[in-house]
């Protein structure tokens, strides 16, 4: 266990590393300023008073079957679909596979059943 606390502490530097580095350059691109950046919604006296009378609801909370099918619907944008001519060709050669196979099981069963009979003599 120990091994996986110290590999776990090893990656979590090697990430506060990374974040650093990047930091740096942000300021550096930046024109040196040592600020740390805002956050939003950091202090409402900052905000306009149009934006501190707004009520801001909170998002509503999704059950299992609602986040479920907000997460296939993501999904599904990121499939790459095919095109019409690719859809074309890809059924063209499915429909071309189903044939050969079928015929070759037909052959072998055929094969199959002219053995018995000639081993056994029974017509069926």
């Amino acid at each position: 266990m120990a091994k996986k606390e110290r590999q776990k502490r090893a990656a979590r530097q090697a990430r506060a590393q990374v974040r650093a580095e990047r930091e740096a350059e942000r300021r550096s691109l930046s024109g040196g300023d040592d600020k740390p950046p805002k956050r939003a919604g950091a202090s409402a006296s900052a905000q306009s008073p149009k934006k501190a009378d707004k009520v801001v609801k909170a998002p509503k909370k999704k059950g299992r079957i609602g986040s479920y099918l907000s997460e296939v619907r993501a999904e599904m944008h990121r499939v790459v679909w095919p095109s019409r001519p690719e859809l074309k060709n890809y059924s063209v050669a499915v429909i071309a596979m189903l044939i050969v196979f079928g015929i070759v099981i037909w052959l072998v069963d055929t094969g199959f059943v002219a053995a018995l009979v000639g081993f056994t003599g029974l017509r069926g």
